[in-house]
């Protein structure tokens, strides 16, 4: 594992999304509900179709049909959602605008609706400095983002987010200041 200073963190892995790999993101306290909201999160880029049938068959090894959701900076959300009002828990189900639907495949369900979390910088900085850093590469300003466990309940310990990076698929885990990668693997 690399240690690194949080700007470099955020980009490094703003690149490792945007690069398609599956990044679980282990930060601070842990969140209490039934959503993960960005300090026990397995982070994805939206723009890929692909994107939910990788995480349902190498990580959480459930059904490819079943969605996910985006999180979004707060202050953009109007931009990608009828109806627009905060959602900080991932609670409500919005429209996602019809012209922006084919931008985000991976968090928009077949009615052209999703789940989203609004993100403020006033309540979690990190996480949106970190949705940020992927807006700036990529000009869509959220992220996939699902719990960080296989099929068992949400990581707790940095042991537990550890196990779980080991027996799945993620290629790559942030633990803290932390960045440990998997090796890419070798053409043949």
């Amino acid at each position: 594992p690399e240690k690194y200073e949080q700007q470099e963190l955020l980009e490094r892995t703003a690149d490792l999304l945007v690069g398609g790999m599956v990044v679980g993101w282990f930060q601070g306290r842990m969140e209490f509900g039934a959503r993960a909201l960005g300090n026990r999160s397995l982070l994805a880029d939206p723009r890929r179709a692909d994107m939910q049938a990788t995480i349902n068959q190498r990580i959480k090894l459930r059904e490819k049909f079943r969605p996910f959701a985006p999180s979004v900076l707060e202050e953009k959300a109007a931009d990608w959602f009828e109806a627009v009002q905060p959602t900080p828990f991932m609670e409500q189900v919005l429209k996602i605008r019809p012209e922006k639907r084919a931008l985000i495949p991976a968090v928009t369900h077949v009615d052209g609706s999703t789940r989203p979390q609004s993100v403020s910088q006033a309540t979690n900085p990190l996480f949106h400095a970190l949705i940020t850093s992927f807006f700036l590469k990529t000009g869509v300003p959220m992220l996939l983002n699902t719990s960080l466990n296989e099929n068992e309940p949400i990581v707790r310990t940095p042991g537990e987010a550890i196990a779980c990076f080991l027996r799945t698929e993620m290629d790559a885990l942030v633990l803290g200041s932390h960045l440990i990668c998997r090796p890419l693997p070798t053409p043949t």
